[in-house]
């Protein structure tokens, strides 16, 4: 029996741990809750400590740095990850530093205390510094950034407040996110716009290729193009600002959205960089923030045409707050994006953006060239980061993922989408290249041997 299953932990702050064995601790409560402990949180890295080994290592370039195993060892020692699970499914939502977790708690425990007074007098407080906090991230003005719970509700807010009329044209591709897909097919049905479909072949590595798709879809009756900036099935990182110049000189009157669910905090780019009009974001992936944050951003001209999700008394402002009249929502989510923000710049987008492309490049080149192996994705940094596709000719993905799992305990996610069928494998900063060479040796058994 596993030590995790035997020893249960009760909070009474986030710093105070008490242990109790397991008879005691079902003496206080049922099975059911017994089943719900709370794992123990260990004393492990600090900002400061971080920052230290950072300054010890001012001379080495993110490119240098991203090899370097002692630091991202440290940087492991941050998250309280399973040792006993290989989490290669970061794509889909990301661990939160240990901190991030704390300081969550402490804001729970704070809103207990007296909900409505801490919640709406103290916590709510926090907003304006935090927006500002993310501001300096994205290299944009805080009055363009809406703190949302995730990307779908960002990306709604636009797809469901952009006024439009029947006959309005919307370019979109059948790689794109479900949500988002069904938000405007939702707007087809009730107001009879028209979407105009493009079938993506994936990897590409070559700019024209996306340009001349988008731009020979645009017609005068274009109304929004919308680009998921990497797709998440397997890692494609679309051009954007190319993307977005050639749709626009083509129709001077179309907008472009960003579903940029899976690139904020995962490599290095400022939002008015990609030349869009609106873009969306999940603060829960790459950020590892608290599970449910997100952040929509919009052009400041564009605010006061854009209708909010959730109504407010003045849905004609310019004013980006008007897109954060949600109700009661999580304050201690919110406010502990902050400490996800502090970890990732200790770390620097740079540096992280480097470890990230190390991780992918260090699996797939062992894996690339076995017989039967496949990768879906492109190698190229400029088309590519940690989000990488694999599959092994003959097996399905879902058998592949399941093979994964059962037999090396690694867990990754099958996809079968549209044209692209694979297993998506995403490691994290957290991510060891012991764990990675589990993943290689995993692939190679697949393809040698099967997977029955």
């Amino acid at each position: 029996m596993h030590e995790e299953t035997q020893l249960f932990y009760t909070f009474t702050s986030p710093n105070i741990i008490h242990m109790a064995s397991r008879r005691n601790f079902l003496k206080q409560g049922s099975t059911a809750l017994a089943a719900m402990a709370i794992p123990a949180f260990s004393n492990k890295i600090s900002l400061a400590e971080i920052s230290a080994a950072l300054k010890s290592k001012s001379n080495h370039s993110a490119e240098n740095l991203a090899g370097d195993e002692d630091f991202w060892a440290m940087i492991r020692e941050a998250y309280t990850v399973s040792p006993n699970i290989i989490n290669l499914n970061n794509g889909g939502v990301s661990p939160q530093p240990q901190h991030v977790q704390e300081m969550q708690w402490k804001y729970i425990q704070m809103s207990n205390e007296a909900p409505s007074y801490y919640m709406w007098r103290i916590l709510d407080q926090g907003r304006e510094p935090l927006r500002q906090k993310l501001a300096d991230l994205a290299g944009c003005s805080a009055e363009e950034l809406a703190i949302n719970r995730n990307a779908t509700e960002a990306l709604d807010t636009v797809i469901f407040g952009l006024p439009m009329k029947a006959g309005d044209e919307v370019i979109l591709t059948k790689q794109d996110y479900p949500n988002m897909i069904n938000a405007w097919k939702q707007r087809e049905k009730r107001d009879g716009i028209k979407l105009v479909w493009l079938n993506l072949d994936l990897p590409q590595e070559n700019d024209d290729y996306f340009v001349d798709q988008f731009a020979g879809a645009v017609t005068d009756k274009t109304r929004i193009v919308h680009v998921t900036h990497m797709i998440n099935w397997m890692g494609q990182i679309q051009p954007i600002r190319k993307i977005a110049d050639a749709v626009k000189k083509k129709n001077q009157n179309i907008e472009v959205l960003s579903d940029s669910a899976h690139t904020f905090a995962h490599f290095d780019y400022k939002i008015p960089d990609l030349g869009c009009d609106y873009w969306g974001t999940s603060l829960h992936k790459w950020l590892c923030a608290p599970f449910g944050t997100g952040l929509l951003w919009v052009k400041k001209e564009k605010i006061a045409g854009l209708y909010p999700l959730f109504a407010n008394d003045n849905p004609a402002s310019d004013d980006i707050r008007k897109f954060e009249a949600q109700g009661t929502r999580s304050f201690p989510a919110e406010e502990a994006i902050g400490y996800a923000v502090d970890f990732h710049n200790a770390i620097g987008s740079d540096r992280k953006e480097g470890r990230l492309r190390y991780l992918k490049n260090y699996w797939t080149g062992k894996v690339k060239d076995i017989p039967k192996v496949k990768i879906h994705t492109s190698l190229k940094d400029q088309y590519s980061c940690a989000i990488c596709g694999v599959s092994v000719v003959g097996t399905e993905p879902v058998e592949l993922d399941t093979f994964f799992f059962n037999r090396y305990k690694i867990h990754t996610v099958a996809i079968n989408w549209e044209n692209i069928h694979c297993v998506r494998v995403t490691p994290n900063v957290y991510t060891s290249l012991k764990e990675l060479d589990k993943l290689v040796a995993a692939i190679s058994d697949a393809a040698k041997n099967g997977v029955k």
